[in-house]
């Protein structure tokens, strides 16, 4: 089936919210600390590395062990797979939805994979090559983390890996949307998980872009990001699905575009082209304005390159007039590949609980753009739409666009 020309007018429902990140390990609890600006940023205590009381970031503060037990799971599973099944089971249990009755995927994000296990792996095998479990590589490849969630969660017609560096997430439930508005599957689970490692730290570490301090997105002053770990996914169905099974939605997908900012492979172009053109896009799809939007969940990563290219695409965009905003990564750090599925359920709460939340440490706007994101928790506001933002290296540019049921 040809998915552009298939595509059907019925609405893609929200049926189920799950996320596991530094701020909670549930939906109540990442709401909580939002509600309270609460951040989860601090040490490293997850593996050793010479980083430790460095620079900080953002754990679940869970070693596999733990994680492992909790789920009943063996503890050779990755952390990255542990984390994602963590977040997927609580958004299929939010759902209340029977997963075997209906023609269900699963498109799961993530740029690490399993590669906590194979640092292990190899720091033996290097020591002595008769040491060291193929247990610990067997479950590297990207795909592999996809194919444990899906075993867990009895997911066996459609299942996809989404790697897009930091848009990951947000292009796993554009997808799920269009597969479902084509009439492909009825349900899908989506999002992402990405765990802290090794490679990661180092890697992020030597492009000069981590922070030391916890990170400030979209201050003046601000010096870096800091990197997190976590996953999030919703459940997606279709109309059909959401009348038959009495689902009580509150939120759709209603609008989502994926562009090329083909400027440089780890930095976004000064005037934000990419990110223009994802939320022109996706404001398209939505048949909304500039003005329609409510709240924006900033990619805001904290870096100098990446905030002011994506405060001159809001600042092109929307003008003066811009939403309230706000980078949520300053609780959560920056969790690579799972961040649109992390911040997809943050930006479903804003319409869930009809609230907006802070963007911590914002002291001074960057003179350039003069954007000053939202500064308190604030509710009892109507917010009907809300964009979310996610720009990954290589220029992968992201935005998806939820609204609030009104019927």
């Amino acid at each position: 089936m040809n998915l552009t020309s298939a595509i059907l007018e019925d609405r893609v429902h929200v049926a189920g919210l799950g996320v596991i990140s530094a701020i909670g390990n549930s939906v109540p609890s990442t709401f909580d600390s939002l509600r309270t600006s609460t951040s989860g940023i601090g040490p490293l205590t997850i593996f050793d590395s010479v980083y430790q009381g460095v620079l900080p970031v953002g754990e679940v503060k869970m070693p596999n062990v733990v994680l492992a037990e909790i789920l009943s799971l063996p503890p050779h599973i990755t952390r990255t797979a542990l984390l994602g099944i963590h977040a997927a089971r609580e958004a299929v249990a939010h759902a209340g939805i029977n997963l075997n009755k209906w023609r269900t995927g699963l498109i799961s994000a993530t740029t690490v994979g399993g590669m906590d296990k194979t640092e292990l792996f190899f720091e033996e095998f290097l020591k002595d090559p008769k040491k060291g479990s193929l247990l610990d590589v067997v479950n590297h490849g990207c795909g592999r983390s996809t194919e444990i969630i899906a075993r867990d969660l009895g997911i066996n017609k459609y299942i996809s890996t989404i790697n897009t560096a930091c848009s990951s997430s947000t292009n796993a439930i554009a997808l799920a949307a269009r597969m479902i508005k084509a009439g492909m599957l009825d349900v899908v689970v989506a999002g992402g998980t990405d765990a802290l490692t090794k490679f990661t730290l180092n890697g992020f570490n030597s492009l000069m872009i981590l922070d030391t301090q916890p990170c400030r997105p979209f201050d003046a002053q601000r010096n870096g990001l800091n990197l997190g770990e976590g996953a999030g996914f919703i459940v997606l169905v279709s109309d059909k699905v959401k009348k038959a099974e009495g689902v009580k939605a509150t939120s759709y997908v209603n609008g989502y575009a994926n562009t090329s900012d083909a400027f440089h492979q780890t930095a976004s172009s000064p005037e934000g082209r990419g990110s223009f053109s994802a939320m022109q896009k996706a404001l398209a799809m939505s048949d909304l304005h500039p003005e329609d939007i409510d709240y924006i969940n900033l990619h805001g990563t904290g870096t100098s390159n990446n905030d002011l290219s994506e405060g001159t695409a809001i600042a092109r965009l929307f003008g003066t007039r811009y939403p309230k905003l706000s980078s949520t990564k300053a609780f959560t750090g920056h969790t690579l590949g799972a961040s649109g599925g992390i911040e997809a359920v943050i930006s479903l709460l804003a319409i869930d609980q009809q609230c907006v939340f802070p963007n911590l440490r914002f002291e001074n706007a960057i003179p350039e753009i003069g954007i000053s994101p939202q500064l308190n928790f604030e509710t009892g506001l109507g917010v009907h739409h809300v964009m979310s933002n996610s720009f990954g290296f290589g220029g992968n540019c992201s935005s998806i666009i939820f609204s609030k049921n009104r019927n």
